[in-house]
């Protein structure tokens, strides 16, 4: 379907024993970090059984940032970066702007987190709001192999070598357990500390607003329960390895030099299809299992994409093509089952709104996707990465861009590209230059109001990005 809102997808299961409630008991934004939108479609086979036919699918859904902390303050806020501040660059929170778990606070429901993702807790601001967070890797289980590697994590000079994150890593060194998610899986701890919580604020007749992170579809991309390589050849192994390196390190970022072939590029891609397949079917599980025990609304997205090598492109950071900002986005009703395929662009900063609306929020400018996905704003932003003060000049720079229509239009470096959106089973369209003299914000490319919109946006970004 097209343009079409939930009135028309309403397909209600015969037999079905979900009661009528206006207001959900609980609600639970489930989010694999970094999952690809074609990753977790996997030529058509989406994984989900259960989700897939209980819920609304986006297939057109894109986050408002390419990394974590960008995409994952849009989802807290419904801002877009240059709006709620938290950037590669400008990094905190800004704190003047009320979170979604904050204003769940005041509909009544308690806020909790279950994160696996260092990045979404407490050192860049984004557990503002949330009553109880629980960070997974304090009661993740450590392997016995793995003891070594965190012990040699813990030295400065060889932990700048495993990973040049010095933002990031200056903070996780006060918590080094928080490396565990990146050498075994966590999903299992997530799933059980999730139920826990919900098990308790059930039985004391709470509401409650869910977050929960997993890492596994995240780098290193795990497909065991700990970390192991794909390949079984020992040259294989190495080059697996080395190419993994370069990938978090982004290394080709500072020097002229491509360290992963193409080959491996693809390899990785191919291990993050692996990770998702690994967990699918356990997230189908207690995505199930949350419906039939709680009644709970249930949203699964993931915050961002990867990329591996799309358009020049590695790893998370410094991008806005398809690889990197289009996700995958279902949506379950606690008290229905509205099944049907949304094809409409959407922003994924807009389930702000729409979880705060089923929430029972009365703020008359709130939406939902669900019903109008036709409102949301399809705009992404990206902020190029600082890599040790050593990113070379031909990287240095911001990006915007925009659906409209049936185009997504690009703007770097006072040049405007376009490239046109493509269906699910359709590979990504590259960007290209449009002729100097256009403007796609001088066209008439979609409706007024829509456009004057995208134009503010534009203006404000381009400020934000000078004064950064």
């Amino acid at each position: 379907m097209t343009d079409q809102g939930i009135d028309g997808l309403m397909q209600k299961e015969e037999g079905s024993t979900l009661a009528s409630i206006s207001k959900p008991r609980h609600i639970v934004l489930l989010v694999a970090d970094s999952l690809r939108y074609d990753a977790f479609y996997d030529r058509d086979d989406i994984r989900l059984p259960f989700a897939s036919t209980h819920g609304l699918r986006f297939h057109q859904a894109r986050s408002a940032g390419c990394w974590t902390l960008p995409a994952t303050a849009a989802l807290f806020t419904g801002l877009m970066p240059h709006e709620h501040w938290a950037t590669c660059q400008s990094r905190g929170l800004r704190q003047d702007v009320p979170t979604l778990a904050e204003r769940m606070k005041l509909l009544g429901y308690h806020p909790y987190m279950v994160s696996a993702n260092v990045v979404t807790t407490d050192i860049f601001g984004l557990h503002r709001g949330f009553e109880r967070m629980e960070c997974v890797w304090r009661c993740l289980p450590t392997q016995k192999g793995l003891r070594a590697l965190l012990v040699l994590a813990g030295k400065p000079r060889l932990r700048r070598k495993l990973c040049s994150f010095d933002f990031l890593l200056g903070k996780m060194g006060d918590d080094l357990d928080a490396a565990k998610v990146w050498l075994q899986s966590s999903i299992d701890v997530v799933f059980s500390r999730a139920f826990a919580l919900l098990d308790e604020a059930h039985r004391q007749g709470k509401r409650t607003f869910c977050f929960l992170n997993l890492m596994e579809t995240h780098f290193p991309y795990h497909i065991a329960n700990t970390f192991e390589t794909s390949i079984a050849t020992l040259v294989g192994k190495l080059r697996e390895l080395y190419s993994l390196f370069h990938l978090v390190n982004q290394t080709w970022l500072i020097r002229n030099k491509e360290y992963i072939s193409p080959d491996m590029l693809l390899h990785l891609r191919q291990r993050q299809q692996q990770s998702w397949a690994y967990i699918a079917g356990r997230v189908d599980a207690f995505i199930e299992e949350l419906r039939e025990r709680y009644q709970a609304l249930v949203v699964f997205a993931s915050d961002h994409g990867d990329n591996f090598g799309e358009q020049g492109w590695q790893y998370h950071f410094s991008n806005v093509n398809d690889a990197g900002t289009r996700v995958p986005l279902l949506w379950l009703w606690h008290d229905r089952d509205a099944v049907g395929d949304i094809e409409t662009p959407v922003s994924t900063r807009d389930l702000y709104s729409s979880l705060l609306q089923a929430a029972g929020d009365s703020d008359a400018s709130l939406f939902s996707v669900t019903d109008t996905p036709e409102r949301s704003m399809t705009i992404m932003q990206s902020y190029w990465y600082n890599n040790r003060g050593r990113t070379q000049p031909r990287f240095q720079y911001n990006q915007f861009a925009f659906v409209a229509g049936s185009q997504r239009y690009l703007h770097r470096r006072d040049r405007w590209y376009s490239a046109p959106i493509t269906r699910r089973d359709e590979p990504e369209m590259t960007f290209e230059a449009l002729d100097a003299d256009v403007n796609p914000l001088q066209e008439h490319l979609d409706a007024p109001e829509r456009l004057s919109y995208i134009r503010r946006a534009f203006d404000a970004y381009h400020a934000f990005s000078a004064a950064l």
